[in-house]
């Protein structure tokens, strides 16, 4: 791809996600759940901590309140202390209790597969809704925009915006549907691994040469597509 900055959003777009497969080409999600409920609540206790530290805290989380009835009848303190080392533990708490409550009342004690009941439910945005969705429910009803996925889509020019909901408008355009999601994966991933918020390895990234915000284009060549047989 020629002038591969200049390129177009799309086409970068797409080059950007062929790197990202090839990079990371297993893309799971990193929390631990056994059902949408579950995953719908490591999700909410994610926000503002990391995956790791929610996995060491749900396990005795779920043990103590074994489905939505549980969590809906939950004495708040109680709930409170076993969240408390995600942060932000009292809201939390508040809203995992009243979003299995609606859950109860309105859907029949079902986590509901719909972008639009989803983000009724206390403490549920578009963020944890599509989340759910991908992972719970195998439908891919957005991109998943958290704070690795907002500074690198920013830093690689394919959005200008930085409210949340506006970025994941400009990557539904540029991204086909099934990828929606493994998208956002990926590039927490690579967040991770190399476009790190504090120090970027611009020189051993294989994307910088697509990326307008790189202080390093490195020598080595672009990943080659594989050859066919």
């Amino acid at each position: 791809m020629p002038n591969q900055r200049r390129a177009s959003k799309k086409q970068r777009a797409l080059e950007i996600l062929i790197r990202l497969k090839r990079l990371y080409p297993e893309a799971p999600c990193s929390l631990d759940f056994k059902n949408p409920l579950q995953l719908m609540i490591a999700t909410m206790l994610a926000a503002q901590c990391t995956d790791e530290r929610v996995n060491l805290v749900t396990p005795a989380l779920f043990a103590a309140y074994p489905d939505v009835y549980a969590f809906a009848e939950a004495d708040i303190a109680d709930l409170e202390q076993l969240v408390k080392s995600t942060g932000f533990y009292r809201n939390k708490a508040k809203n995992i209790r009243a979003a299995c409550q609606r859950i109860i009342s309105e859907y029949g004690g079902e986590v509901p597969p719909r972008m639009d009941d989803l983000i009724t439910l206390p403490g549920v945005a578009r963020k944890t809704a599509n989340v759910v969705l991908a992972h719970g429910f195998g439908i891919n009803g957005g991109v998943t925009v958290d704070t690795h996925v907002k500074r690198i889509t920013n830093l690689l020019g394919l959005t200008q915006h930085s409210d949340p909901v506006k970025i994941e408008r400009d990557l539904i355009k540029l991204l086909p549907q099934p990828d929606w999601e493994n998208w956002s994966i990926r590039l927490v991933y690579h967040g991770r691994a190399v476009c790190n918020a504090r120090n970027p390895q611009c020189s051993r990234c294989d994307l910088a040469d697509l990326c307008p915000s790189a202080k390093v284009v490195p020598v080595a060549a672009p990943l080659e597509a594989p050859a066919h047989p």
